[in-house]
């Protein structure tokens, strides 16, 4: 089968070239052959400098998706359209409607706090529903069946009724590929199954490729998350229902979740990291 997609991570939590750098965020460039497109926007400017030493021209790039409201994926926004005069911004509308708290180590701010009006000829609003453009597919995932991620329970916003458990309606999903279907995925805070059962329920096609990171974090003391059953339960439904799927994860997948999908999936899945390239 013909490969079209190439994609190259320009900032993750790990990196293997020293020359590169790391930060606690996410930022993938797509390279469909037809669009180039910057899948989110790590927590800074970073990402710039990564796509620099890596040749890569930031003034190429079509459109950028936001995928959530949380300052490690949004982070580096203005910095790159401070640069970038064309790409348009995919982002919902609710991003910039409320505040993002987090309550592990400590309670701190997990937002940006900037204005798009500036740019607001360049946004495409998203809101609940499906966005398409040729190829381009921009869902809300509306699939409650299993349960989201446990680490949720630390994720707050503030939409002017005050602090709440976030709900995640400022989540968006990115799918690409009227044929090779690429889904990405964000954090995954819906929680990875929903999100894939929401696609395909939209799309009408099992993903080919999904990549992101899944939010399943490791437990720590008076922080209990996923344990290994539940992990393992996660990994018999995408070998059942996803057996053809790759998947690429990084970022809010830890190390721990990682092994235990990998001795299920084997090849299919892997663990990017900064200047993972791969052809899909």
């Amino acid at each position: 089968m013909k490969k079209k997609y190439k994609v190259t991570v320009l900032s993750d939590n790990r990196r293997l070239d020293e020359t590169l750098k790391q930060e606690h965020g996410l930022s993938v460039l797509l390279d469909t052959g037809k669009f180039k497109i910057l899948l989110d926007t790590g927590a800074s400017g970073l990402f710039i400098q990564n796509a620099e030493r890596l040749g890569i021209d930031i003034m190429e790039i079509d459109y950028v998706f936001i995928s959530h409201g949380h300052a490690d994926h949004i982070g580096g926004l203005i910095p790159f359209l401070n640069i970038n005069p064309k790409a348009k911004i995919l982002i919902s509308k609710k991003v910039l409607d409320q505040r993002f708290l987090s309550t592990r180590n400590g309670t701190k701010n997990i937002g940006i706090d900037f204005n798009l009006e500036k740019y607001k000829e360049r946004c495409v609003f998203i809101e609940n529903g499906t966005y398409f453009d040729g190829d381009i597919c921009v869902i809300s995932c509306n699939v409650a069946f299993f349960s989201k991620p446990k680490a949720n329970s630390t994720l707050f916003k503030d939409s002017g009724k005050g602090l709440e458990l976030d709900d995640f309606n400022h989540e968006l999903v990115f799918c690409f590929g009227t044929e090779n279907l690429f889904v990405y995925t964000g954090c995954a805070h819906k929680g990875l199954l929903n999100i894939l059962d929401s696609v395909k329920q939209v799309t009408k096609k099992v993903p080919e490729v999904v990549l992101g990171g899944f939010h399943l974090l490791d437990s720590r003391q008076g922080q209990l998350f996923e344990t290994e059953s539940e992990i393992i339960k996660i990994g018999d439904y995408l070998k059942e229902k996803y057996s053809k799927t790759h998947f690429l994860t990084g970022h809010c997948t830890s190390a721990f979740t990682y092994e235990i999908l990998k001795n299920q999936l084997n090849q299919q899945i892997e663990l990017f990291y900064t200047g993972y390239m791969a052809q899909l």
